[in-house]
């Protein structure tokens, strides 16, 4: 049986971030027919640094954009923390992850990375100023309304709009209604801490030797007598990707919880004040790098986390922060997205038809594969942020302990992790680099059914001939 003979859902993806592009590209490559509904005119390219390693690379590598990624990145060999007297306290190790792993530990640009993935979604594909105000499901179809009143109906909704979703919202006040919500999805995200990022224009590396290194050199630096942290990362075009953090307790955290700036530039100028005399390990002090950035690109997030228990309902499933808001010091936001799009996919992949029974299934079948591991890349993210910017005394002794563990314990922490990486089940798969045993991955019946239809075709060909 080809594609062409199967149904294909219409398939809606509310968000034309990382996790929503990706899944727009794989639906590309899947030939399912697919909207993408962006509630920005013009999506702004800010962030600072993204880390992809062995998780992700072989879903990239399927989709044939490994090599660009590549292009776009350096490999990073160490994770280094330092005190304000830029004293090296320790390091977490990564010379060895390509031999254990297959791939590197890449170093990025969300912005660069966010470009890359949207060239590959045809522009006519996204639909831009697309603010969605509701939502509606029945047996026929989900239905989208957005702020210009425009509607857009489909068999399938994807909620990839971010950590305060509207299709998340939507389908929690429908459930709340029904008496089928958790009563932990109704609970609040919590904030862990405020911070303050961007990156600078390109920069000389005369003045900044690390950045002739054909790899990235990741520093932390820890304050002594205040609660900040601040970190720098060197990257391709003669970049360096800078950020400053410091925790927030409860009452600012309720100040802050109704007016969240994503993303933004908003309330910039108090922060970078506070942080601009802290020192550098390249040298001098994080105003110069400031001064080095475009102001307009320099951001000031709200770094809030929370593990939802509901991620699908009916004809709706979310994916990314929309489903697990994680703290993003781990690198763990933007790779569980990428795996969440790959898992979801993989399922509306297997649809033989578009009832609502079908597609009800289907969808239902993505959460159990994918909490158990969310549940571990969320504590991953707590416990990274713990060591690398933890500032209690219970954190210190945390940071202490896991620096001085011998480097074949962390090469085995790397291997073990290393072993989930989940692929795209309607590609042709790639080869295990290494001797790595990885987990287990129910093949596409599908799949498996189109390549012996094809494997067929051909050998009729030939005995024709």
């Amino acid at each position: 049986m080809s594609q062409t003979e199967t149904p294909s859902p219409v398939v809606l993806i509310a968000g034309a971030g990382l996790g929503g592009l990706t899944a727009a590209i794989m639906c590309e490559k899947a030939n399912i027919n697919y909207m993408v509904l962006e509630r920005a005119v013009n999506v702004r390219l800010l962030g600072s640094a993204m880390c992809l390693n062995a998780h992700v690379q072989p879903i990239l590598e399927q989709l044939q954009l490994l090599d660009e990624l590549k292009s776009i990145s350096l490999p990073c060999l160490s994770l280094d923390t330092y005190n304000d007297k830029l004293e090296l306290l320790g390091g977490l190790g990564l010379t060895t992850y390509r031999d254990l792993t297959g791939y590197d530990s890449l170093i990025m640009a969300r912005p660069d990375l966010y470009a890359l993935l949207l060239s590959k979604v045809p522009a006519e594909k996204i639909l831009r100023n697309k603010k969605i105000v509701s939502v509606e499901q029945d047996v026929n179809g989900v239905t989208v309304q957005c702020a210009d009143n425009s509607t857009y109906t489909g068999d399938i909704l994807i909620g990839a709009d971010g950590a305060y979703s509207t299709v998340k919202q939507c389908m929690y006040k429908d459930m709340d209604e029904k008496g089928l919500l958790p009563k932990e999805d109704k609970e609040d995200m919590a904030m862990a801490s405020i911070c303050m990022l961007g990156m600078t224009k390109p920069l000389d590396p005369a003045k900044y030797p690390a950045l002739k290194s054909t790899h990235s050199h990741f520093y932390t630096v820890l304050g002594k007598g205040k609660p900040h942290s601040w970190s720098t990362i060197t990257m391709t075009g003669n970049r360096i990707a800078w950020s400053g953090s410091f925790p927030v307790d409860a009452e600012a955290a309720e100040k802050v919880k109704f007016r969240n700036d994503e993303w933004g530039p908003e309330a910039n100028k108090a922060m970078i004040e506070e942080i601009s005399n802290f020192p550098l390990v390249h040298g001098g002090v994080m105003k110069d790098l400031i001064d080095a950035s475009d102001k307009d690109l320099i951001s000031r997030v709200y770094i809030e986390e929370k593990l939802f228990k509901t991620w699908h309902h009916g004809r709706i499933a979310l994916i990314g922060d929309a489903a697990h808001k994680m703290q993003p010091s781990g690198g763990q936001g933007a790779v569980s997205a990428i795996q969440d799009a790959c898992i979801l996919l993989n399922s509306i992949y297997e649809l033989n038809d578009t009832t609502y029974e079908s597609i009800c299934a289907a969808l239902a079948e993505y959460p159990p594969q994918r909490r158990d591991r969310i549940a571990h890349q969320f504590k991953l993210s707590q416990d990274f942020a713990k060591v690398v910017h933890g500032q209690s005394l219970s954190e210190r002794i945390i940071r202490k302990v896991v620096f001085k563990l011998p480097k074949w314990v962390q090469r085995q922490r790397q291997k073990k992790a290393a072993t989930y990486r989940p692929l795209i089940a309607f590609l042709p798969p790639v080869p295990n680099k290494t001797n790595l045993k990885l987990d287990y991955q129910k093949p596409s019946e599908r799949y498996g059914r189109e390549q012996a239809a094809r494997s067929e075709t051909k050998d009729v060909g030939a005995v024709e001939i």
